[in-house]
């Protein structure tokens, strides 16, 4: 049984105060469930929700994150510094990151590889654009990504990835796929797993959908069989919305 994974992707938003009392108001909501609950937050905000979230069932990730372990890369942080804060995940190749910092698949796979040798869980990020779908591309383009993601990764360590199918034309648009659109699409990514690794890590793993999840369609995203939870944007910064979706 794989445990749901509900994962707030703030991006850059919220100060230091605004964190903790983030983290304040939703811990006692968000404890208890049977979901794995996670905030992805700026660099600046990791250690303060990480200090804030001690002793609760409240995970934390970063946004992004170098391969390499230190050097002349000004402006980047590298996987050191992630887990000496205690940083549990990290998310790799969103689709911001590769349509505005040229995120592109061989460094995704070189940041997932790094992620994994430091005990940082990967939340991998892969997806269609509006055209690509319209022109029937959507499987040709996610196989790709996750072919070139997964290269070289090794059987028993593709447990430890989280796989969060984000359709580009459903991020921050307010359109959203339909519950049965990102299911079909998450099983096809489910037998792409198959194709690679066999049935028993396709199984375990967890797949996520991200793309405008709020509220009042989360329970019928959530109830289809092969989705694992949801990599949630602008409803995760508010947390009455964040305290709902969790508790679906």
């Amino acid at each position: 049984m794989r445990m749901p994974i509900i994962a707030g992707n703030w991006k850059m938003n919220k100060t230091i105060k605004e964190a903790v009392e983030f983290v304040k108001s939703i811990k006692d909501r968000v404890a208890g469930t049977d979901v794995e609950v996670v905030l992805c937050v700026p660099y600046t905000l990791l250690q303060p929700v990480k200090e804030a979230a001690n002793g609760t069932n409240i995970k934390v990730g970063a946004q992004n994150m170098h391969w390499e372990e230190s050097g002349a890369f000004t402006g980047e942080i590298s996987p050191l510094m992630l887990k000496e804060i205690g940083v549990d995940y990290c998310v790799i190749g969103h689709s911001e990151r590769r349509q505005y910092f040229n995120e592109t698949d061989e460094t995704v796979n070189k940041k997932i590889h790094t992620a994994l040798k430091h005990g940082i869980k990967p939340i991998v990020c892969v997806g269609e654009t509006l055209e690509e779908r319209e022109s029937g591309k959507m499987e040709e383009v996610v196989k790709n990504q996750v072919v070139k993601a997964f290269k070289d990764v090794k059987g028993e360590s593709v447990k430890d990835i989280v796989i969060a199918y984000e359709p580009i034309w459903a991020i921050g648009t307010g359109k959203t796929a339909t519950a049965q659109q990102a299911n079909d699409a998450i099983y096809k990514i489910r037998e792409i797993v198959k194709e690679l690794y066999g049935e028993e890590i396709c199984t375990e793993i967890r797949i996520q959908y991200g793309g405008s999840v709020k509220p009042n369609n989360v329970e019928e995203i959530m109830n289809q069989e092969d989705i694992d939870g949801a990599l949630v944007g602008g409803a995760s910064l508010k947390p009455d919305d964040f305290v709902q979706l969790v508790n679906f």
